[in-house]
Parts: C-alpha cells; structure tokens; sequence
C-alpha cells in the first residue's frame, strides 16, 4: 500500500508540479491584494473634504458621467474620511471602470492607482488561467482545475507517506522540525516531510476550496452531500443602465437599510434601472470576503423589506460552499485567515522545490545504477 501512494505521490508530481509552483508562487503575491490595493488607492486620492456627505440621490446624481450615464454601482464606507467608490460598466467596450468620489461635494477624486490593479489582474490571471486570454483562457483554467484536485490527491498521499510506520519519539522528531547540519537529498527529505506535515490542515482546506471553485460538480457535490436543493441556475443578463428618474426615494431607503445594522462598515447598492424596481444593499460589518459578516437587504420602493438574508440564513449546502471559496483565500477568517493562508502558500514553494528535488535526485540515481548494471554486465561478458 505505501509502494502505490509512494508512486501515486511522486507521478502527480511530477506531472503538475509546474503548475502547482506557478499557482502558488501568484498565490503568495495575492494574500493581502484587497488591503494592499485599498491602502495604495487611498494614497493615490486627495483626502476627502470635511463636512457632512451628499444625500444619496444627489451623489448619484454629481457621478454621472460625460456621457450623462448612472454608475452602476456605489459603494460608501462608514469611515467619514473614507471617499465613496463607484463602478462604471463600459458598455460596449466591456469591463468595468473604478472612480472614487468625494461624498461631501461629489467631486471626481480619481481612479485609485491603476499600477498596482493592473498588477494584481496580471498575477490573478496566471493564478487562474496561466496568463491565457481570450478563448485559450477555457484551457488554462481547465489546466490550473486539474494540477489543483491532483494537488488534493498529492496531499493525501502525503499524509500517509510522511507520518511515520512507526511512532517513536526519534521518528515524531525527524517529522516534527528541521534539523541543522543536513544538505542535499537528507536536507529535501526533512524539509519536504516538516513543511508537509506543519501546513496539511491548512492546505487540504485551501486546495479542497480550489477544487471546488474549479469544478461545477465538486461545488454540486457540496449541496449533495449537505442534503440541500442545488441553486438554481440564472443565466446572465446584461440591465442597461437608465437615465430615468430611478433615484427617486433613495435616500430613505439607505436610511432604513442602514438601521437594520447599526455597525456596519461598507454599504453597497446596484442603481435601480426604473423607479419601480426594488433596490439590494449589501450590507459588511467586516471586509468583502467575510460572508458571515455580511446581510443581503432587498426593499421595495415604499422600504417594506422584500428579503433579509445573512450568512445563517443559508441552507447548509450553500453555507459550506461559501465557506469554502473564502477560506481558499482565507478571507473568511480576516486579515489572520490570509495570513495562514499566505504561509501556507509559501510553504507549498518549499514543497513543490524539495519535491521535484528528490525526484530528480532518484532517477538520476536509478540512471547511474542501471548504468553500472550495464557496464558490470558487458565486463561479465
């Protein structure tokens, strides 16, 4: 048994070994990308102008672009010296555009620092597609889905070769730390068996959580082992952004929406297409990829409350599923989940470099006995 999980571990491998080390390496370049964007935008910016903010219908009203279009989107945060952020949809030209606005005058403030979004963008997509674009981008997440679930059996594997046969305290020993004095094959070894073991947990829930995003039917299986109903499929739809009087009543609707969670730290709306249609807050008390932090508010245009739904409102299948793509990120668990996460990620450097190091090492040493072999035999002769 240990002989077919030895050669199930070393095949996968060495067959997505590259892979695995690029998704990880932009993995690590990740960790902090929200805060790290969000401190690199508000250094960009002017500061905010004291004062109390614009009504809601009147900073909508102050963002229309040139072309006298509605943002799409607006986000306010709770800190008063915080600007507004509004997205722009591009129309024709596809994407989305990100302006911060003052919310006591409605003034442009700029679109944050473009470098360092671009920079993200470049390393999420390698993360996701290996820097593929256009139609080739179906291929390289397929690439990245399967070096990722043959990541999770490499992991299980593993487990099962790096605990010891036999639990003595000279064997836990050479497993639990790094020993000094080592190099070359015994110092791969011991660093290939400590990193594994020390980042397993973590790293069985972050590759577990990829596998999940990558596969529709890893995330079905989610719902199915759960015993909850699938969600049901809506497919995309395109709402043209309206100049029609659709702010109207706005204010008071983010007043009643902001009363349901008093310690709210960013509010955000999708604008209204018409005046009748109804309008969705969502609602943090933490940061973007915090789910259980966050309330879905949907009200009518009188304020009745259409829908109110939390993180524990979620029937079980949609509440793992969603625990599973932030804890991928290790978002869930705030600024100490990334943490983890970016150290595991980093060991996963470790793991991949000693990994590729002793199975190049074996076969170069299977290449010189075969040869010798060889040589003996002919001498024989």
């Amino acid at each position: 048994m240990r002989k077919i999980f030895f050669w199930l571990h070393l095949s996968l491998g060495m067959a997505a070994g590259a892979v695995i080390l690029v998704m990880s390496v932009t993995g690590v370049l990740l960790t902090y990308e929200k805060q790290m964007v969000a401190w690199m935008d508000t250094r960009s910016l002017p500061p905010v102008a004291p004062g109390s903010r614009l009504p809601l219908e009147s900073l909508l009203e102050r963002s229309r672009g040139a072309d006298g279009k509605l943002p799409s989107a607006l986000a306010i945060p709770a800190d008063a010296a915080g600007p507004a952020q509004v997205t722009v949809d591009r129309g024709d030209r596809g994407g989305r555009e990100i302006r911060y606005l003052d919310p006591v005058n409605g003034n442009v403030l700029g679109g944050g620092h473009t470098g360092v979004r671009q920079f993200f963008r470049v390393v999420t997509e390698w993360h996701r597609y290996l820097g593929a674009s256009g139609e080739s981008r179906a291929t390289g997440r397929s690439v990245t889905g399967a070096a990722n679930l043959g990541f999770l059996l490499i992991g299980l594997s593993g487990l099962y070769l790096w605990l010891p046969k036999v639990w003595t305290k000279a064997s836990v020993r050479a497993i639990a730390w790094f020993r000094g004095g080592l190099s070359g094959k015994a110092r791969d070894f011991n660093w290939h068996n400590v990193i594994g073991v020390w980042c397993f947990i973590p790293l069985f829930f972050i590759v577990l959580g990829g596998t999940v995003i990558s596969y529709p039917w890893a995330s079905n299986l989610v719902y199915t082992l759960t015993g909850s109903p699938l969600p049901a499929a809506t497919p995309p739809q395109k709402v043209p952004v309206s100049q029609g009087p659709e702010l109207a009543g706005l204010n008071q609707l983010w007043q009643r929406a902001s009363a349901q969670v008093p310690d709210w730290r960013t509010i955000s709306l999708r604008v209204p297409t018409s005046a009748t249609a109804a309008v969705t807050f969502v609602i943090d008390r933490g940061y973007a990829g915090q789910p259980q932090k966050r309330t879905t508010l949907t009200l009518d245009r009188s304020g009745a409350i259409r829908t109110s739904e939390t993180y524990d409102d979620m029937n079980s299948g949609r509440r793992l599923r969603t625990w599973l793509r932030f804890v991928h990120t290790g978002e869930y668990y705030g600024l100490p989940g990334q943490t983890i996460a970016g150290a595991v990620t980093a060991g996963t450097v470790a793991l991949v470099y000693t990994g590729i190091a002793l199975a190049l090492r074996r076969l170069w040493a299977w290449r010189t006995r075969t040869t010798r072999q060889q040589v003996a035999a002919r001498v024989s002769v």
